[in-house]
């Protein structure tokens, strides 16, 4: 129900359409565009982070994410909702977004410069006494409680953080339009440039090369990097910048083994660290339906904490699901779908990229069976104890 909150802005962008036949869109339909695209930045991520198969040697933390962890986040759109209210009685008293360029590069050098000078260091001090004793236990320990690190994270906040946010956002986009620098460029550029970087430096994964450093240094003080960030979550009393870490040495707030968690895990060693700790367990897998496969975590995060069932607005996906269904026919292996921990061992589903009416195609089961042994003989050489396959493996 709390989406009813966009009506009135879908009212706005139906009536202008309907009584001027689309030639004239109003500020609401652009204001609509851009929480779209902010949506679709925090999902690529989310799916990015959960995608195994890519990712899991440049992993920070190896622990798997409990349901229990995406439940609470499960409402992490919240602040899209808030920001694009605040958003509009912003517009409503200002001159309409329509009146503004498409391009100004003096709005783009001033957002960035007030970003900069003004909302980065106001928010490391806001974000650094949020780590006092009576703030953090009334507040922040809410965003920390989050155990494993995820894109839906950074957005994990109470109602006064939102509004700290805001705040921090909003400088930036409207001092440019006070100074009369303002464009659709520098606003939505911005909107989305900072919804990408909080997302990045809560993805867990690690994505930049070490060698980058080595190579510019001075990235150091630009670069919040995931590991950056994760020893903030980790150890709490340092790495306390939005994006900038220049600000943490400026303050004397840089936690020491930053650059060193960042190259160990970067680096090829991480990969033959992780590679080191041999699954106790291996469940062989394989897709059931076009629709089941919607609920991968790397789809809808959400749907991993909730019985399956059928949802309305998944039919519109099923179209692109089935042309991805031929491709992973066409091409694809084995690959890594999910772990956890249990009592100290580690369990992983590794998924048969073969959908369950494959198995009754008579052409089709001699290249399963390659795939299944291929699975066995690597989980063999891996040293894995126990492999147990499912159903139609079987």
């Amino acid at each position: 129900l709390q989406y009813l909150l966009y009506g009135p802005l879908v009212v706005n962008v139906l009536y202008m359409n309907y009584y001027y036949g689309g030639g004239q869109q109003s500020w609401c339909f652009l204001v609509l565009v851009v929480l779209a695209l902010r949506a679709l930045v925090h999902q690529f991520w989310s799916s990015y982070s959960c995608m195994l198969f890519l990712n899991r040697t440049r992993r920070i933390d190896e622990q798997g994410i409990e349901y229990s962890q995406i439940d609470e986040e499960w409402h992490w759109d919240d602040f899209l909702i808030l920001q694009t209210g605040i958003a509009s009685f912003l517009y409503m008293s200002s001159p309409p977004l329509m009146d503004l360029p498409f391009w100004d590069w003096r709005g783009i050098i001033c957002c960035v410069a007030l970003h900069v000078i003004v909302s980065e260091p106001l928010y490391y001090w806001i974000h650094r006494l949020l780590h006092a004793d009576v703030l953090f236990r009334r507040y922040h320990w809410y965003h920390h409680s989050s155990k494993v690190l995820h894109p839906f994270t950074g957005s994990h906040l109470t109602l006064m953080e939102h509004v700290v946010i805001c705040v921090v956002v909003g400088i930036p986009i409207v001092g440019t339009h006070l100074i009369g620098f303002g464009s659709m460029s520098s606003t939505f550029g911005y909107l989305l440039c900072f919804d990408f970087l909080q997302c990045l430096k809560h993805s867990n994964v690690e994505v930049f090369p070490s060698r980058l450093f080595d190579a510019v240094p001075v990235l150091k003080y630009l670069v919040c990097t995931p590991s950056y960030h994760s020893l903030h979550h980790k150890e709490m009393g340092s790495n306390f910048c939005l994006f900038l870490p220049v600000y943490d040495e400026i303050w004397k707030t840089t936690n020491p083994k930053s650059w060193e968690v960042q190259r160990s895990i970067s680096s090829k060693r991480s990969e033959r660290i992780f590679r080191s700790r041999v699954p106790d367990f291996v469940f062989l897998a394989h897709v059931v339906d076009v629709m089941s496969s919607l609920h991968a975590s790397f789809v809808f995060r959400s749907f991993n904490s909730n019985p399956f069932g059928i949802k309305p607005f998944l039919f519109l996906m099923w179209p692109g699901s089935y042309v991805t269904m031929l491709m992973i026919w066409a091409k694809s292996k084995t690959f890594l779908f999910s772990f956890y921990f249990l009592r100290g061992k580690l369990h992983q589903t590794w998924v048969v990229p073969r959908y369950g009416f494959h198995y009754f195609l008579p052409f089709a089961k001699e290249g399963i069976n390659k795939q299944i042994e291929d699975a066995i003989l690597k989980a063999d050489k891996l040293g894995v104890k126990v492999i147990s396959l499912a159903a139609l493996n079987k």
